[in-house]
């Protein structure tokens, strides 16, 4: 399970949180917008913009039946048109290298979902770095051996597939190419809750098929995000927008500028919380050793006196002998005469 470099950026266990903003529709056929969105995602700390190359044709059929009409109360798109929903959600092609190149001036890597095979060879004029598979594609096994045979890294989301379909995505993918793939722990409900989302599966997974795994988040806010680095996550994808004021067809489960910003901050400092696995003071604890309890005389006490609990006691700082000799110094005779305040130290036991 080696690093992966994508465009002189490390992806892997020892490096900070690879974070993805996911524009999709929410440029709500604006180019303006779109570029907004990427100087939003900038500024935000992302480190990629990613978007979706399709269109309505390549996407389903353009046919009026209830096989092609969402009927899901529990969804954003609940009575919708397949057709009519890729057509307003689609980012025309003529759009990606604006996009693409506007990233990239602001230190950003730009990338996309291609839903087709038509959609690679588009991409691939246009020398994407790596790509990515989304759910509802993860079993599409001719799509993911175009992709894989291009060379380029792969960041697959795994919503709704069984271990079966992954060891089959992940053979595919190696047998025709992939050498750096990561997969995305995905729940495919939008928005998703965080009791539907089971991190846990995230070091499984890697177990399992070792690559790097990541969480395709659809949850509000940035706690399922967070925690999943603690599990493990390398790769953080998150839908973004402006505004969800603003509407659009991935608005209401994506996230605003501050929003990504503190996700951008939360996820490296729950990498860097990580560490390793470690007993005792760390160097920097080590100044704190001090404020721990020890041994101190409490009253008074002349040679030859027995050390009592009125006149020892165990408190702060540390400089004394460590609380473990309490007892065996109780009904000892002292040696000599100590002043209240004093600590005791090994050779007084002795």
């Amino acid at each position: 399970m080696e690093n992966i470099n994508v465009k002189d950026k490390i992806v892997g266990k020892g490096y900070q949180p690879f974070i993805i903003a996911e524009m999709s529709g929410n440029h709500n056929h604006s180019l303006e917008r779109a570029l907004e969105i990427v100087e939003a995602a900038a500024k935000s700390g992302a480190h990629a913009l990613k978007i979706q190359t399709y269109t309505a044709d390549t996407m389903t059929l353009n046919v009026e039946n209830a096989d092609f009409n969402i009927n899901d109360r529990d969804s954003l798109w609940d009575g919708q048109n397949l057709y009519q929903l890729y057509q307003q959600a689609y980012t025309p092609w003529e759009w990606h290298k604006p996009i693409f190149d506007h990233a990239k001036e602001l230190g950003m890597i730009a990338f996309s979902t291609p839903f087709d095979e038509t959609a690679v060879d588009f991409l691939e004029e246009l020398d994407v770095p790596l790509y990515k598979i989304a759910s509802f594609e993860n079993t599409d096994l001719p799509l993911i051996r175009k992709v894989a045979a291009t060379g380029k890294p792969m960041i697959v989301s795994t919503g709704m597939a069984t271990v079966a379909e992954l060891d089959d995505l992940v053979r595919t993918a190696r047998e025709a190419g992939c050498k750096d793939l990561i997969l995305l722990k995905c729940t495919s409900t939008y928005p998703a809750t965080p009791e539907n989302t089971n991190i846990s599966t995230i070091p499984h997974m890697r177990e399992l098929f070792d690559v790097q795994v990541g969480l395709s988040d659809h949850t509000m806010g940035t706690g399922v995000a967070v925690a999943s680095v603690a599990m493990g996550a390398t790769v953080i994808e998150k839908h973004f927008t402006l505004s969800r004021a603003d509407g659009g067809v991935d608005a209401a489960f994506s996230m605003e500028p501050e929003e990504m910003k503190a996700l951008v901050v939360e996820t490296e400092r729950a990498w860097q919380a990580l560490g390793k696995v470690t007993y005792g003071p760390t160097e920097k604890e080590k100044a704190s050793l001090k404020f721990r309890r020890s041994i101190y005389v409490s009253k008074d006490i002349k040679a030859g006196e027995m050390f009592t609990e009125d006149n020892i006691k165990i408190v702060r700082p540390g400089y004394g002998l460590e609380p473990k000799y309490y007892e065996i110094l109780l009904g000892c005779k002292a040696k000599k005469a100590y002043q209240y305040g004093q600590p005791l130290k090994i050779d007084d036991l002795l």
